[in-house]
Formats: structure tokens, sequence, C-alpha cells
């Protein structure tokens, strides 16, 4: 699992279709090292395996390769990555250390559509506002977690189908928001404790007896 405190913001060395596959290459200064093949790492909220580590023609970038399922091509934003894109990266959570940010799977739920990201007029923080698929705004509440392109976020405002979250200044500087566009897909992933949460609501009750059932059974 992950926590959805970005570590490092990578670039994309590439995204290329092998047969039925499609690879994706990733260049990184601090976390990359750490990696070895078959370790996970989540890339802008996406969960991927490390199938390659690639050496670098830059001895301060070094490079990683997931192969991506066709649920993920599907699923996230990742197939539409370019070459040079920035990218989220965060390593999983090891157990002796603290949970800051929420319980983030690297499971994306849906793609959003970056509507605007603009800073606060008199303020130092940026408000982000992103439209949400409807099948998922069931699971998004005020000042409830959310995580946006692998970002652990608390929502600030919803106003029908878009979503206000307010950004410090360290989260833009220290992640790829700052470089994505109006109409850009936000990978999302809602708190999977509301859609635990919904299950648990949506089963049948336990059948209930009345008064002359107990009377019956000699109570």
């Amino acid at each position: 699992m992950f926590t959805g405190l970005i570590r490092e913001v990578g670039q994309v060395a590439g995204l290329a279709r092998h047969g039925d596959k499609t690879r994706l290459s990733v260049s990184g200064r601090s976390l990359v090292p750490q990696l070895k093949i078959g370790d996970s790492i989540a890339v802008s909220g996406v969960c991927l395996t490390v199938v390659d580590l690639v050496p670098s023609d830059d001895s301060a970038q070094h490079v990683f390769c997931a192969d991506l399922a066709e649920e993920t091509v599907q699923r996230t934003s990742l197939r539409q990555l370019r070459q040079g894109a920035r990218v989220n990266l965060e390593l999983p959570a090891r157990a002796e250390e603290r949970l800051d940010g929420h319980v983030v799977q690297g499971h994306v739920d849906g793609v959003a559509t970056l509507v605007s990201l603009a800073q606060i007029p008199g303020g130092e923080d940026w408000r982000l506002t992103f439209g949400v698929p409807p099948d998922l705004m069931r699971y998004v509440v005020p000042q409830g977690s959310v995580t946006v392109e692998g970002i652990s976020l608390t929502v600030a405002r919803i106003d029908g189908d878009q979503v206000e979250i307010a950004i410090i200044p360290h989260t833009y500087q220290e992640t790829n928001l700052s470089s994505l566009q109006p109409e850009a897909p936000l990978n999302i992933e809602v708190d999977v404790l509301a859609k635990y949460a919904e299950k648990l609501a949506a089963k049948k009750p336990s059948k209930q007896f009345s008064v002359e059932e107990f009377v019956g059974k000699g109570f």
C-alpha cells in the first residue's frame, strides 16, 4: 500500500507497444536507484511492477520499466503520457513508518478531467478543480480523502460533478500538478473505506422475527 505522499517527480522516458504489451519507462534521481526487478512503485497513482532497470547516459538519472496490463491501459491516463511528461512517484509504505496521508492502494478507479488550477487571490494556496465521473461521485465527500495523480488530498467543496481542493505551495511545487493543463486527464482513486462501507450497508438485513413467532417459540 501507499500513503499518497509523493517522494519524487520523475519523467517519462518512453511509452511503447511491444506485441500485446505496453511498456512504460520512467527516469528519476532518488527513488529509482532504490528499485530492483519485481518491486512495486506508484506512478501518478498507478501501482506498477518493475520489470527492467535500464542504464542511462546521465549518471544522475536512472530508468525503470514497467509493463501495463490492458486493464491499466484502459482504466488510467498512463496511455496518454508522452516522452518528457512529469509523473508522481512513491514507493510502498514500510510497516514501521508513520502512516501520513491516507490508505492508498494504487488501484485507480477512473480518470477525472482537470478544469482549472489557479492561485487563490490574495493567498499562497492554489485551487484545484476537476470533474469526476458520475459513478465515482458517491464516494467523494467534503473533508474526505481522495487520491489525485497519486497525491493524497482533502476535498474542500463539491459543486455538481466538480470537486474543489486547496493545494498548498509545497504540493504545487513538489508534484506534477503544476505541469498539467486544463482538460488533462487525472488518475483518481477514491477512499477504499468508503467502498467497503457501501458494500456492508448494502447487505440484506438478517431475518426479523415477529412477536407472534417469538411467542410460538416459547419466549
